[in-house]
């Protein structure tokens, strides 16, 4: 699937509550200042971080099964060798719950297995691109 500025607008339009899998403690880690961006634009963040009770105010959860609320995107932050196997849980719990529309992998993570399996699953794949610098660009402020 093509991934044009259309679909990355819709994106950040039509969906509003995104998991952030790996989001980071550390203020300097872009897994931390982007999340923290996205939450001062009104959207709803949940952190998947095994290792954290609570990052930006919001409760952690370990893992994207034990998320109560529904997730619209996935946000990746994890490297690319591990993105398949957040793909794989990303999709057992579309298959269990309906959620998840879109799993973004921020820049510098690529898997094209993973992919293949989000895209077969009818789910917009992103990847190798930041969601803070897509925003900036999009809805210039």
């Amino acid at each position: 699937m093509k991934i044009g500025d259309d679909l990355i607008r819709g994106v950040f339009t039509r969906y509003k509550t995104i998991a952030v899998y790996g989001i980071s403690r550390s203020p300097e880690k872009a897994a931390h200042h982007v999340p923290a961006f996205l939450l001062s634009k009104d959207y709803n963040i949940i952190p998947v971080n095994p290792n954290a009770d609570e990052i930006l105010g919001q409760k952690c959860y370990s893992n994207l099964m034990t998320v109560p609320e529904r997730i619209d995107i996935v946000e990746v932050f994890r490297p690319s060798a591990e993105t398949l196997d957040v793909v794989r849980e990303s999709l057992l719990r579309k298959e269990e719950r309906g959620d998840i529309e879109v799993i973004w992998l921020q820049e510098g993570i690529r898997n094209e297995e993973a992919r293949k399996l989000a895209e077969e699953a009818g789910i917009t794949f992103v990847q190798d691109r930041c969601m803070y610098k897509e925003y900036i660009r999009l809805f210039r402020e």
